[in-house]
């Protein structure tokens, strides 16, 4: 027989059951909003927009944030990938002569710096200043992980401190968009997930 429960949360925005219930949780309502945010994030890549600025970070940061931690990479790397092919085989096909699985694994290596980042800041919970702190970590370390990528794999800098100086120098007016898209989108999913979770207060339980 299944029957409602009350969820109420706690000091860091956590669900949490009202009582003493031990009962298994058959159907979390939390999980599929939370996959449902990071599917539209993804699918919004798919519209028309300015260069880095794509809510990418913001999923990563926010799978981190509410996933455990196997999840937090498995399920925003999938939402990553399947919009990458996509966007590489339809929007960018231009770019690349065949079907492309993969554009550039510091693409992904990027993602993942990102989720790591995230499972730092929200380690202990989410807060508002830990949203924004976060997404400018990301968009620090997507910056410095991403265009090291360009560097080795681009040839178009030498292979010298120097030419890295270079790659990093040619990358930064993609900064800002990086930066605001981050802070932007991250604002947008975690304030979503918080209103929507708070009207979604009754999980099915049996």
């Amino acid at each position: 027989m299944e029957r409602p429960v009350k969820m109420v949360f706690d000091s860091q925005n956590h669900p949490t059951f009202a009582g003493s219930l031990t009962i298994p949780i058959m159907i979390s309502r939390r999980f599929y909003l939370v996959i449902s945010l990071i599917l539209a994030a993804a699918m919004v890549r798919l519209l028309p927009h300015a260069p880095n600025f794509a809510p990418v970070g913001a999923m990563g940061l926010f799978g981190a944030a509410y996933f455990r931690k196997s999840w937090a990479l498995v399920l925003p790397f999938a939402a990553l990938f399947l919009s990458d092919l996509v966007l590489n085989n339809t929007i960018y096909s231009a770019y690349f002569p065949t079907f492309t699985w993969v554009s550039s694994p510091w693409m992904y290596l990027s993602f993942a710096a990102v989720v790591l980042v995230g499972l730092g800041w929200f380690s202990t919970g989410v807060s508002k200043w830990k949203v924004v702190g976060g997404a400018f970590s990301s968009s620090v370390v997507f910056f410095l992980v991403s265009n090291f990528g360009v560097f080795m794999e681009s040839g178009m800098y030498p292979k010298t401190v120097a030419g890295l100086g270079m790659c990093y120098t040619a990358g930064l007016p993609f900064f800002t968009n990086t930066v605001v898209s981050d802070l932007l989108y991250s604002t947008i999913l975690f304030g979503v997930y918080q209103f929507a979770a708070r009207k979604m207060a009754v999980v099915t339980v049996r």
